[in-house]
């Protein structure tokens, strides 16, 4: 019994040993830790002391040369009044001489004995007197001797210095949800402060993508993306593209010293149609490269897709390989139709690999006008691989034709419509499957060029054709505004005597009454979106 105890106080002996030495690295990694924190206290408090001799010093610049100006201010104001006041005695000085010698003549011309000279003596002495000075001098002082009014009184500056301190750490802002917006691939995000703050100087957001509902995570893939400098107490992300199901979104104040806390972080829902292209089913003459599409005259020798393929070039969307989001989609249909259901002969098409089933959906492409031939649309995924889009009852499609003659047609079931309008070199595809709606915009003006009405009876899949050219497509978007008003109007005018429904956000969410007056007030980017042509 006691060779089996051996192994057993051996074993409880290395776990102790190995506990304790686990435990001595942590200490240690925590002294050195300390350490730090001493240093980067004494560095960081030597900072502050910097700053704030810096700021007094500032402070006494400014004082000091106040105190001269008003120094100068005095002695100007002093300089000119004795100026007056020196010339008005030298000229009452002046004046009083010339009346003394006045009386001094008349003295001497009363006791003169002289009778004959006296008439004419008095006559001088009264025309002497009449002009005298002294009759023209005024004997009020031109300026006062009060200097009063360059008194001063810094009674409450000195009560304002009296009341510095250190500036507090800002609180942390709360984000208002109901106030906050997601539509048109833009977010405006609205918050608060807990109470009013006179010292918050800036604000900054930080956000990110992520596919996980809920709290943020502490660790994601994405890393968060940083707004600075932003004045007011709500901002709008334009120009997003959403590959993710999620943002999360933060916000922190900042005084000029020091920023606080962030908010509790939110996350918002950023619905939008992502796919990519399936390369597995593409005509062996395109080139599909991610969402990018280019006709490749040489495509169809089998070593050449298999080294493409090899690469990485021909890469297929499949839910393993696409990297649209962390979570597969259901409706993503799985990769390896194979060499048999790829497309063929003259039919240069290749899908989307996501299927749709339900809703609303919107995606943009942008075709290299030097194209041939041209074609955008939707079709159902048993397209026959020889099938043209929009010559069977399987597709739908917009085609531009640039050889030989140009023309610009809506396709299906092997008929075109000819459409009046100018040919966009960037199209916008709005697909509403419950209420079979495929409509076709100019994606920079938002004009409606085209609408098929269908009762879609399986799935759908984003189609495309190109021959002799190339073509870029944009998914992760959301279905504008302009689009869903353009919509909303043509249901109105077909169906009138139903009930008005509540406002509806463009992101699917049903709108307060706070909430509708914000989307739809002239400031907000969202309303000028749904007023355009």
């Amino acid at each position: 019994m006691g060779l089996f105890m051996v192994p057993t106080c051996w074993e409880a002996l290395r776990k102790i040993i190995t506990t304790l030495a686990v435990k001595n690295e942590e200490i240690q990694s925590f002294i050195y830790s300390l350490k730090q924190m001493l240093l980067n206290m004494e560095a960081n408090s030597a900072k502050v002391q910097e700053d704030l001799e810096a700021e007094f010093q500032s402070l006494f610049s400014l004082l000091e040369e106040l105190k001269e100006g008003m120094l100068m201010k005095i002695k100007q104001d002093r300089a000119s009044r004795t100026y007056e006041l020196q010339n008005q005695l030298a000229a009452c000085t002046r004046a009083l001489e010339s009346s003394e010698e006045l009386l001094e003549t008349a003295n001497q011309t009363l006791q003169a004995t002289d009778s004959e000279d006296f008439p004419q003596a008095a006559k001088q002495l009264k025309d002497g007197v009449t002009m005298a000075p002294a009759f023209r001098l005024s004997l009020k002082a031109k300026v006062s001797d009060n200097m009063s009014h360059l008194m001063v009184d810094f009674a409450q500056e000195r009560k304002m210095l009296q009341a510095l301190k250190f500036l507090p750490v800002p609180s942390a802002p709360v984000i208002d949800l109901a106030e906050s917006l997601v539509a048109d691939n833009c977010v405006t995000l609205v918050w608060r402060m807990p109470e009013e703050d006179s010292k918050i100087d800036h604000y900054v957001l930080e956000y990110r993508r992520t596919n996980f509902e809920g709290p943020p995570r502490l660790k994601e893939d994405q890393p968060w993306m940083v707004v600075e400098g932003i004045r007011q107490t709500e901002y709008t992300l334009t120009g997003l593209k959403f590959d993710m199901k999620y943002m999360n979104f933060r916000v922190k104040a900042c005084n000029k010293a020091v920023a606080g806390e962030f908010s509790e972080p939110v996350t918002l829902e950023t619905p939008a149609f992502m796919f990519r292209l399936d390369a597995s089913t593409s005509h062996q003459n395109l080139r599909v490269d991610d969402l990018s599409v280019e006709w490749d005259a040489m495509g169809g020798k089998v070593q050449d897709i298999k080294a493409r393929e090899k690469d990485g070039k021909g890469r297929t969307a499949s839910p393993v390989n696409s990297p649209a989001r962390g979570t597969p989609s259901p409706k993503r249909i799985p990769s390896g139709r194979g060499g048999r259901d790829r497309f063929t002969a003259e039919s240069y098409t290749v899908l989307g690999d996501t299927l749709i089933d339900g809703g609303e959906h919107y995606w943009e492409v942008h075709y290299e006008p030097d194209s041939k031939a041209f074609g955008v649309g939707v079709a159902y995924r048993s397209l026959g691989r020889f099938e043209q889009l929009g010559k069977t009852a399987a597709s739908w499609c917009l085609h531009i034709n640039n050889w030989l003659q140009v023309s610009f047609t809506a396709k299906h079931a092997n008929k075109a419509k000819v459409l009046d309008a100018p040919v966009p070199d960037c199209l916008g595809v709005h697909c509403d499957f419950h209420q079979g709606l495929l409509s076709f915009y100019n994606a920079r003006t938002k004009q409606l060029l085209h609408t098929f009405k269908a009762k879609f009876t399986q799935p759908l899949l984003p189609a495309f054709t190109v021959w002799c050219g190339s073509f870029q497509v944009t998914t992760g978007l959301q279905v504008p505004s302009s689009v869903r008003c353009l919509q909303k109007r043509g249901s109105a005018t077909s169906s009138s005597n139903t009930s008005s429904p509540r406002p509806v956000h463009p992101a699917g969410l049903i709108l307060g009454a706070t909430t509708r007056s914000r989307l739809f007030s002239a400031r907000h980017p969202l309303f000028t979106r749904c007023l355009e042509p």
